[in-house]
């Protein structure tokens, strides 16, 4: 109880930024070599990495180091300075000039690899001369080998380095647009929080930014095209002559082919993010209300809209994919094509075929094609990238809170607190009538000022214009909350890590650590928002004493209350309605002068009147009062405890623990899950033999042209030129077929995978038991419903395609070279062997640290989530940078084991591309001292020609496996979510209820123990009792008691482990969960409403009329308030219901039980939220709507359990008190009659 509340410093973010990365400090040779990567990977052989064991990030590549600069060049690239003008371009501009240096250093990298990889074949028609003269002078041949050895490792190494390079580019270019993205959300203003969804903030992060990161990868690929074809015409110019123009055009031919395709693609990548935008923003909404859907019955209906959403974005992505493997087909086929067109304009032009001028065209056409392989997938990149780039720009345009609103003068000024002239206020400034109006006032220093009103007259609305808060002190605090007995019961006291949402806390203890946070602020001002709906009478009471009375005794405070009994000790009261203030003045002057005010009041007594014809013990008052309320730390009363407080699956005494994630390799299992789920499987042979077939005839093309070229002017060719050719031509078309063949069948069957897995993991998620979704954060499930989801849409699929590619020409390379000079396959034993130990040695570092960057992402998109949330709260106690350093924190956390992964990745290429170029010297040097009779040049040349790829073939194949694995991870993270344990069933098709079930509503409670995990204490121990058909019961007592438990086992959120509960005769465990939870009806504490329209929340499923839904809506009180609204029923609900007070939206749900009317009512907590007046309306609605019906209470205002026929008290899980109100009352000291006492004495309290 040290740590002060909301004012803990990162330790470990100011720890992080003193200590230097491994790279930082590593020598010249080590960082040539990627060496410093060493004692990493070693580490990661020994164990399983955690991330304790990654590295720190250099200064330049954190948050911290990076975000000044990037905000300071978007100041100077603004017009105003701020960021609601960036444009797409100016962001690209500042991102580039945020990070030049290195962008420098990787474009001369990339120049060094271009320039480097056309040595070779530029050099090949030379060799082939060489190796075809009859006397051969061994320095000439050595000193070519040793140009080619040269060239080979300069383009290997500026590769590795281009490589790491880049991704130290985009973790710092994702760094600042996260940390950006950030600090914009929490300066929204109102309107901009309704027009975006935290599903739609949250993919501007997830996906948004780390598209612009992964950009730095292809970010040279454009200008380097160019580079590249005019060294690509220089060597076939002096190779070809003028049939080099015709390779030119053909090239370009394929390029511009490109450009109606890439259109598509944008713009079915555009709608493809619109619509996960939308799924992503139903999810969210979905997980964050679950108990809601549980308790209603409603899960399964809301999982059919996510799978509508998911068809309409399934759509979009189809025509994506299947456009984007157009794309790659037609480059696939693009070398062959240049090749056909150039060699069919040498023979029109009589320009002569030799082997060594074939030979070094098709190596030069082999160069090429690594480019323009790579062409669809950077324009693709680009494509996706611009997407993104202008969705962050979008979203930075939004609108920001003013921050000249609140004109804030120093302490000691003024004695005046607050001032309001002319106050117009509107959460919607396009609304044409405003939320507040007129309003003029003036608070003096040292006031306590009351606002009241009834729901939805502006009173949250008139606090929410006037924020502002400081900073102060902490023990004392807790004692005047109430709070020292609450810490002693935490598993760990205050270092108790609390669940998203406080879902390890009651109502009212969050309540209680609300006001805590502000009084712990020594502010000159404090604003509360009905502070005392959660807590019963007793606690509330206490609190305004202790608190506002006491602790804030000379502060200027300001409460928004529905407790009548609290408006007297008021200086002021303001009365509100329709947004303006009607009465103003202290108690006993407004008592008299307005209908509104009175009708509180009035309303007020009516529910006191009750307790007095109840003939309550006079005697029990004072004692209570006096033994209550003065001492310091009064026992917990009757708060409501969430649902969910108790079931708690705890370990080492934390509900949320860090994220499981597999250990050691992926295994075979989720290879073979994958491979197989879509059509058992079929697909997978055929698009073997289609790769294959694309391959063989790929690699027999140009063996056919190599043989039947001539090897020099005077030798006569095998066969004809135009045989030569038109053989050629058919192998090329041919191999085009199959192109398209494979590529076809390789995205249908990713698209089919794709689609399973997401069905089935998000039924299973549906399907899980309340305890999964209380003890795991939203932002874990949202990281595999976005980030490995998309891996498992796009990536994975393209991943091993591209997989066969460089393994099926690996073996054609070795087969060749080994015909050539057959030594060369015994060294290829030995260096496959080593390539092996040093891809396994990678591997088990790599595969944790891929691991480790999925389970890190989670926390940041949950800080998101949770921030977007509690954004005011953040503002209102200036934490904003304190949120932000967190944020920064987190994200050097994700960046580490991503940028780490990245250079694991470069140590190992490194190190094949050392080996590769072992083997391509050996066959050289082979070649060069063979006799001559030994080799034919033909086939030497053409190894030779394919030898100059093995370095980049190998490399390729190995980091696509690794990428292939890495990625994986995303589809062994989603089948561990298909394992999830699933709830009993939804229907039992054998023991269906009658369809009028229940008919009398008697609900029998047979000797029932109920905890939520074997290990854990029982709850509920043994409660037997039985509730009449139509009987009004209210269930009490202490926090901890067990009522929560006993309504969550009625809906079966938690079944017993011993006894039974009978409704209407029936054992509902014999039941389906539907069948039971759509026949009782609920109204939560939590009033909760969906984004859409009134309809859609009062009637989700669609089975009511309009007259009846508006019957019912006059039924709750709502009906004029809608009418008000031109769309009527269809008005507008925003997220969460944002637009709605908390007043209407508990009277939403009300409407919603209206319109059911289902025999069993469960109250819990339903009138927390509203005043007293409109507590009497709805109190009078329900005995007049449910008459005959059971109706369950569980209430804070004891007046809502008085006019109970019976009344149950709950204590450690027992019953220990169950009578009617009057019985029970009539003995002074039953526990029921101190808590009537409790709010009896509050009420009188002045």
């Amino acid at each position: 109880m040290k740590q002060p509340l909301l004012n803990q410093e990162a330790s470990s973010s100011v720890e992080e930024t003193s200590t230097k990365s491994l790279f930082t400090d590593a020598g010249w040779f080590s960082i040539i070599t990627f060496s410093w990567m060493g004692p990493l990977l070693d580490l990661g052989r020994r164990k399983t990495l955690d991330l304790d064991d990654v590295p720190f990030l250099d200064d330049n590549d954190s948050v911290h180091g990076v975000l000044p600069m990037f905000k300071a060049k978007i100041v100077s690239n603004s017009v105003t300075g701020q960021l609601t003008d960036v444009t797409t371009v100016k962001l690209a501009k500042v991102l580039v000039l945020t990070t030049w240096k290195l962008i420098l250093i990787t474009a001369v990298y990339a120049l060094l690899s271009t320039v480097a990889a056309y040595v070779g074949p530029y050099l090949i028609e030379y060799f082939v001369d060489y190796l075809n003269k009859s006397s051969r002078s061994t320095k000439e041949g050595y000193i070519l080998v040793l140009i080619f050895v040269i060239a080979q490792f300069i383009e290997g190494f500026s590769t590795r380095h281009l490589q790491f390079r880049s991704k130290q580019v985009g973790v710092r270019a994702c760094s600042s647009l996260v940390a950006t993205i950030y600090q914009k959300c929490l300066a929204l203003s109102n309107q901009s929080r309704q027009s975006n969804s935290t599903g739609e903030m949250i993919n501007v992060v997830s996906l948004d930014a780390e598209c612009v990161g992964n950009f730095s990868r292809s970010m040279h690929d454009v200008w380097l095209l160019p580079v590249q074809i005019v060294l690509g015409m220089l060597i076939l110019y002096s190779a070809l002559g003028l049939a080099a123009f015709a390779a030119l055009a053909a090239t370009v031919l394929t390029m511009v082919a490109n450009i109606p395709l890439g259109t598509i693609e944008q713009n079915y990548q555009e709608k493809t993010m619109t619509a996960k935008d939308a799924r992503m923003r139903a999810m969210s909404e979905i997980l964050r209300n679950m108990r809601t859907l549980k308790l209603q019955g409603w899960e399964m209906i809301f999982l059919s809209k996510i799978k509508e959403l998911r068809k309409v974005e399934m759509n979009w992505l189809k025509k994506n994919v299947y456009t984007s493997a157009m794309l790659l087909s037609v480059f696939f086929c693009a070398p062959a094509f240049v090749a056909m067109v150039t060699f069919g304009t040498c023979v029109l032009l009589g320009i002569p075929l030799e082997t060594g001028k074939v030979l070094s065209a098709l190596a030069t056409f082999r160069q090429l094609q690594t480019p323009i392989h790579g062409l669809p997938d950077a324009v693709s990149m680009i494509i996706q990238t611009k997407v993104s780039l202008d969705r962050i720009s979008s979203f930075l345009c939004l609108e920001e809170l003013p921050n000249d609103a609140v004109t804030k003068l120093p302490r000691g000024t003024t004695d005046v607190s607050i001032e309001v002239r002319n106050g117009q206020f509107s959460w919607n400034p396009s609304s044409q009538v405003p939320t507040l109006q007129n309003l003029n006032f003036r608070i003096q220093e040292g006031m306590r000022v009351a606002i009241c009103g009834t729901v939805g007259s502006g009173k949250s609305s008139l606090l929410s214009c006037i924020l502002e808060m400081n900073s102060g002190r902490y023990e004392k605090v807790l004692e005047a909350c109430s709070l020292i007995k609450d810490l002693d019961i935490l598993p760990l006291g205050d270092q108790t890590i609390i669940g998203e949402r406080g879902i390890n806390l009651s109502g009212g203890q969050k309540q209680r650590i609300q006001i805590a946070r502000a009084l712990y602020h020594d502010a000159d001002i404090y604003l509360f928002d009905d502070p005392f709906s959660a807590v019963d009478a007793h606690t509330g009471l206490h609190l305004f004493k202790e608190c506002l009375l006491g602790f804030l005794a000379s502060k200027t405070v300001v409460y928004v209350t529905h407790h009548v009994e609290f408006l007297p000790s008021a200086d002021v009261i303001m009365v509100l309605k329709d947004g303006k203030i009607t009465q103003a003045g202290d108690y006993t002057e407004i008592i008299n002068s307005g209908e509104e005010f009175t009708e509180l009041i009035v309303s007020h007594k009516d529910a006191l009147s009750t307790m007095d014809m109840l003939e309550i013990p006079s005697s029990n008052f004072g004692s209570t009062f006096d033994h209550n309320v003065s001492g310091s730390t009064p026992p917990i009363a009757d708060e409501q405890k969430d649902d969910n407080t108790a079931e708690v699956i705890v370990d080492k005494g934390q509900l949320v623990q860090e994220e499981e994630r597999e250990k050691g390799r992926v295994g075979f299992i989720v290879y073979w899950k994958y491979i197989t789920m879509a059509y058992k499987g079929a697909l997978v042979p055929l698009i073997l033999l289609a790769q294959i077939i694309f391959q063989s005839l790929q690699i027999g093309s140009n063996l056919w042209i190599a043989w039947a070229a001539p090897i020099s002017k005077d030798v006569n060719p095998p066969v004809s030129t135009s045989t030569m050719i038109n053989v050629y031509v058919a192998l090329a078309l041919v191999t085009s077929v199959f192109v398209f063949i494979r590529s076809g069948l390789l995205v249908m069957a990713g698209c089919k995978t794709a689609t399973m897995l997401f069905e089935k993991m998000h039924q299973c998620i549906f399907r899980a038991p309340m305890s999964f979704f209380d003890s795991t954060p939203s932002g874990r499930i949202l990281n595999r419903a976005s980030t490995d989801q998309r891996a498992v849409d796009t990536r994975i699929f393209e991943l091993m395609g591209y997989l066969l590619f460089p393994a099926i020409e690996l073996l054609g390379t070795i087969v060749l070279m080994s015909r050539v000079a057959w030594p060369v396959f015994v060294i290829f034993v030995p260096i496959i062997v080593a390539s092996l130990w040093y891809q396994r040695y990678y591997i088990d570092a790599a595969r944790e640290l891929q691991r480790l960057t999925g389970v890190c992402r989670a926390p940041v998109l949950q800080h998101f989530a949770e921030s977007l949330t509690g954004s005011n709260i953040i503002r209102c106690f200036d934490k904003e940078r304190q949120f932000i350093s967190s944020t920064g924190h987190l994200v050097d956390n994700l960046s580490r084991p991503s940028l780490y992964n990245a250079a694991a990745m470069e140590w190992l290429c490194f190190r094949l591309d050392f080996l590769s170029s072992f083997i391509f010297a050996f066959a050289l040097i082979l070649l060069v001292t063979l006799p001559t009779t030994l080799i034919d040049s033909k086939t030497a040349g053409l190894a030779v020609t394919y030898g100059l790829s093995l370095s980049m073939l190998q490399g390729w194949a190995i980091a696509v496996l690794c990428s292939l694995e890495n990625r994986m991870i995303s589809v062994e993270r989603i089948l561990q979510y298909m394992t999830i344990p699933s709830e009993p069933p939804l229907i039992i098709s054998e023991s269906m209820p009658g369809s009028q079930w229940p008919t009398k509503g008697e609900i029998e409670l047979r000797n029932l123990h109920v905890q939520y995990a074997p290990h854990l204490p029982l709850v509920l121990k043994g409660v037997t009792c039985t509730l009449s058909g139509g009987m009004k019961t209210g269930i009490v007592g202490r926090t901890g008691g067990g009522k929560s438990t006993l309504i969550q086992a009625l809906f079966r959120i938690v079944d017993p482990c011993i006894g039974q509960i009978l409704i209407d005769g029936i054992d509902i465990s014999t039941i389906g969960l539907h069948d039971l939870r759509t026949r009782l009806s609920i109204i939560p504490q939590d009033p909760v409403m969906f984004e859409g329209t009134l309809r859609s929340n009062i009637d989700p499923l669609s089975e009511y009329s309009d007259e009846q839904i508006w019957e019912a809506l006059d039924s709750c009180h709502l009906g004029d308030e809608v009418r008000k609204n031109e769309l009527k029923l269809d008005s507008t609900v925003t997220e969460n219901g944002e637009n709605w007070s908390a007043g209407q939206r508990q009277l939403v749900c009300l409407g919603r039980v209206i319109l059911k009317r289902r025999k069993i009512l469960v109250l819990d907590e339903a009138t927390s939220s509203v005043d007293p007046r409109t507590d009497s309306l709805i109190q009078e609605t329900l005995k007049q709507q449910f008459a005959g019906c059971t109706v369950i209470t569980i209430a804070h205002r004891i007046t809502s359990v008085l006019d109970s026929e019976k009344v149950i008290l709950l204590d450690n899980g027992e019953i220990v008190e169950h009578n009617s109100p009057a019985k029970l009352l009539e003995d002074s000291s039953s526990l029921f009659s101190k808590l009537v006492s409790e709010y009896s004495m509050g009420s009188d309290y002045k």
